[in-house]
C-alpha cells in the first residue's frame, strides 16, 4: 500500500504500523530489525518513491523507540541508496529501488488437480528411511574429521567412492575402481559432464533411443551436443541405424529400456559393444532402475563387459529420493581427467556431509535393506496394476519385463483413438502419459488406432492404483460411443 499522508505531506502515524513489530523486537536486535523493516517497505513499494519520511524525532515518538535508533536507520539506508536526504530538506524515499512484488513459486514437476497420477518417474517417497538416515547423520556429525568439511576431492569422498565400488560390483556387476568413480548430483549432472567433455573433443552429436527419455536430449543439447534419435526393435537399440547415423556416442538404458520396458538381449548387448570398439566410440549407460527386477535376478550392467567403452551412471532417485541429489558416474580411463576437471570447475565437489552420510548408510547395510523394502512394495504394486487392468480393460496387454517403476499397457483398439481417450481420462481426474509422448521423431513408437500408456505405479498405494484404473475405465468411451 502507499502510506497515507498527514500534514506537511509526510505519512501519517497509521502508515508506520508496518514498523511496529521491529520496534518491539528485543533491545539488542531492535536497530537491525528497524532497518530491515524500512528496507523491505521500500523494496515492496509500500513506501513509494518520493515519499517524505517523518523526522527522526517524530518517528521515534510514534514507535516508542529512541531517536538515535531511528537516526542510525536513516543514515544506514541513505548510505545504501534506499533513502535520500538533504540538509534541512528532510529524508525521502530514493528512486534507486524498483519495487517488485515478491513471489515464491514451486516449479517442481507435478500433475496439478489429478485425483490419481500415473505419470512415471517418481518412487514412493513415504518409504524414505527417515530413522536410519537420521541415525547416519548423527553418527557422521559425531565422528567426521574437521578437515573433511573443507573443499572435497571433486570425485567425491574416498570413503563414499570405496563403498559405492563395493555396492556396484556386488549388485550390478560393474568394473568399479574407486579411483574412477565420480560422485554427482544425479544422472542429469553425469550427462551434463559427459556432454561437456564430448563437446570439448569436437563431438557435436550423440545417439539417443527413440522412444526414450526426453531429458537425454535436453541435457546434451545444453552442452552443445545435438541428439540423433535412433529406433529400437524387440532386442534393443537397432544397430543398423546406429552404424548408419555416423555418431560415435550413444545413450542407452539396456537393463530396462525407458519407456518401452524391454531389456536388451545378450546378442544386442554384444553388437552394441562391437560397434563401440569398431568406431572407438562411447556407450553412455543410464542404469536408472537396474536394481528393480521382480521375475529374476537383475541383468548385470553393460559396463561390466567393457569398462573402456562404457560410461556408467546411476543414482538414488528411485531407491531413496530424487531430492537427495546423489548419484555416481563410472568413467572410462580415457575421459577421467577431463570429467574430473569439469566437475571441479562446475561445483568444487559434492556436499561433504551428504556424501559422508550416504557412505555410512551404505557401510551399515541400510541401503541394501532399503532396496529390499522397495522391491517388495513395487512388485506388489505392479501386480496390482496388472490385475486391475485385466479386470477393467479386458484384452489389455502389459508388455516389457517385470521391473522398474512403470509398465506399458496396450489397450484394445476399441478404446482409441488415443487423443479422445486421453481427454476422457483427464476429465475424470486421472493423469497418464501415452507412449507416443516419448517419441523424438513425431509420432513415436506405438502410434496407431489403439492406446499405449506408460503407467507409473511405484508412488501409488495398491488401493490408489485400483481406483485409478477404475476411473479410467469409467471415463473411456469404447466403440466410438
Amino acid at each position: 500500500m502507499t502510506p497515507s499522508t498527514g500534514p506537511g505531506g509526510r505519512p501519517g502515524s497509521a502508515a508506520w504500523e508496518l514498523l511496529l513489530p521491529a520496534a518491539s523486537a528485543p533491545a539488542r536486535g531492535r536497530g537491525r530489525a528497524l532497518q530491515a523493516a524500512l528496507r523491505d517497505a521500500v523494496r515492496s513499494g509500500r513506501l513509494a518513491q518520493g515519499t517524505r519520511l517523518p523526522s527522526s524525532r517524530d518517528l521515534a515518538a510514534d514507535l516508542g523507540v529512541s531517536r538515535g535508533l531511528v537516526t542510525e536507520a536513516y543514515e544506514q539506508l541513505t548510505a545504501e541508496g534506499y533513502l535520500r536526504s538533504g540538509r534541512g530538506a528532510g529524508t525521502w524515499v530514493g528512486d534507486a529501488v524498483r519495487a517488485a512484488v515478491p513471489r515464491t513459486r514451486d516449479l517442481a514437476p507435478r500433475s496439478p488437480g489429478a485425483l490419481v497420477d500415473f505419470v512415471p518417474g517418481t518412487p514412493d517417497l513415504s518409504l524414505f528411511p527417515r530413522s536410519a538416515w537420521a541415525a547416519a547423520q548423527r553418527g557422521v556429525l559425531a565422528e567426521l574429521p574437521h578437515e573433511d568439511l573443507g573443499y572435497p576431492d571433486p570425485r567425491g569422498l574416498p570413503r563414499l567412492r570405496t563403498a559405492l565400488a563395493e555396492l556396484l560390483t556386488r549388485r550390478r556387476g560393474v568394473v568399479a575402481d574407486p579411483e574412477r568413480i565420480v560422485v554427482v548430483s544425479g544422472v542429469a549432472q553425469a550427462s551434463a559432464l559427459l556432454g561437456g567433455v564430448l563437446h570439448a573433443r569436437g563431438v557435436r552429436a550423440v545417439g539417443v533411443e527413440d522412444p526414450g527419455s526426453p531429458q537425454h536430449c535436453a541435457l546434451y543439447a545444453s552442452a552443445g551436443v545435438s541428439a540423433v534419435p535412433l529406433p529400437l526393435d524387440e532386442e534393443g537399440l537397432a544397430v543398423g541405424p546406429l552404424r548408419a547415423s555416423g555418431v560415435r556416442a550413444v545413450v542407452t538404458t539396456p537393463a530396462h529400456q525407458f519407456p518401452t520396458g524391454i531389456a536388451y538381449s545378450a546378442r544386442r548387448r554384444a553388437e552394441l559393444l562391437d560397434w563401440a570398439r569398431s568406431v572407438d566410440g562411447l556407450v553412455l549407460e543410464d542404469d536408472y532402475d537396474g536394481d528393480f527386477r521382480y521375475d529374476r535376478a537383475p541383468v548385470g550392467a553393460l559396463q561390466g563387459l567393457d569398462a573402456e567403452h562404457v560410461a556408467y551412471t546411476g543414482s538414488v532417485s528411485k531407491s531413496l529420493a530424487p531430492g537427495l541429489r546423489l548419484g555416481w558416474l563410472l568413467v572410462p580411463p580415457s575421459l577421467m581427467d577431463e570429467v574430473v576437471e569439469r566437475k571441479r570447475t562446475t561445483d568444487l565437489g559434492h556436499p561433504a556431509l551428504d556424501q559422508a552420510v550416504f557412505a555410512r548408510f551404505l557401510e551399515r547395510g541400510d541401503y541394501d535393506r532399503q532396496l529390499r523394502l522397495c522391491q517388495r512394495a513395487y512388485r506388489e504394486r505392479r501386480d496390482t496394476l496388472v490385475a486391475a487392468l485385466a479386470e477393467h480393460f479386458p484384452g489389455a496387454r502389459v508388455s516389457g519385463i517385470a521391473a522398474g517403476l512403470h509398465a506399458i499397457a496396450a489397450l484394445p483398439g476399441r478404446h482409441g483413438p488415443e487423443e479422445r481417450f486421453l481427454a476422457d481420462v483427464a476429465g475424470a481426474g486421472v493423469a497418464v502419459r501415452p507412449l507416443t509422448a516419448y517419441g523424438h521423431t513425431g509420432g513415436g513408437a506405438g502410434a496407431g488406432p489403439g492406446v499405449r500408456l506408460v503407467l507409473g505405479y511405484a508412488h501409488l498405494a495398491p488401493a490408489r492404483i485400483r481406483e485409478g484404473v477404475r476411473l479410467m475405465a469409467g471415463a473411456a468411451r469404447p466403440g466410438g460411443r
